[in-house]
């Protein structure tokens, strides 16, 4: 089973996105901030993909995509960023962090599981 990481300080969120990745077949582990988002990352062997906010606690999604990056652990697996954010700035330097897709909340879980079948294949 494909095992994939939600990062969301929101807890309301991540049971959105696990009820729905799960429901189309994935395992789903879940992190409530970015510091714990980027140790479970590095953590988990078998990691195929992680969906992560923008804004949150401790360390914020881009803190922890750049994380993933100076670990060279973007080439491992694709990062999606979900959030509410929609500014160009933010989003062209996740795409340089290694970000391969960018979605606005509130998703679909339709949306939501298209897009993760198309970057985990």
């Amino acid at each position: 089973m494909k095992r994939i990481l939600i990062v969301d300080d929101s807890i309301t969120v991540r049971q959105h996105i696990s009820r729905a990745l799960e429901q189309a077949g994935y395992a789903v582990i879940e992190a409530e901030d970015g510091a714990e988002g980027l140790r479970k990352a590095e953590s988990t062997s078998d990691l195929r993909m992680v969906v992560c906010d923008v804004n949150m606690p401790v360390l914020d999604g881009l803190g922890m995509l750049a994380g993933l990056h100076e670990r060279g652990l973007v080439s491992r697996f694709p990062v999606m960023m979900l959030t509410s954010e929609v500014q160009p700035t933010l989003m062209a330097r996740a795409k340089r962090l290694g970000a391969k897709a960018w979605m606005v909340k509130p998703i679909s879980a339709e949306a939501l599981t298209a897009t993760v079948k198309k970057l985990v294949p």
